[in-house]
């Protein structure tokens, strides 16, 4: 991971502590593509489901299309480290 991308991630993390919309969904994006950090299915529906309770429609439609790569538990497991998320912010 290069440099320039550390330092996205970084700030997109501080954006997402704020609770930036936006953030939640940048960091979904690089969880399920890999770019910049590990590809992690479960992290980027956890973000995409932060961006879509936010009200992104984009986030919805991302986090549809990688829950079908997902198991059930995967999927539970991203839930429910949204909540726990939103329950510590």
């Amino acid at each position: 991971m290069g440099r320039l991308d550390q330092e996205y991630i970084r700030r997109c993390l501080k954006a997402a502590e704020k609770g930036e919309a936006k953030a939640f969904y940048d960091l979904g994006l690089h969880y399920s593509t890999g770019n910049g950090v590990p590809l992690d299915y479960v992290e980027a529906h956890k973000w995409f489901n932060l961006a879509a309770v936010c009200g992104l429609k984009r986030a919805k439609i991302d986090r549809a299309e990688i829950a079908r790569d997902m198991s059930t538990a995967e999927i539970a497991e991203a839930q429910r480290q949204a909540r726990e998320w939103m329950q510590h912010r």
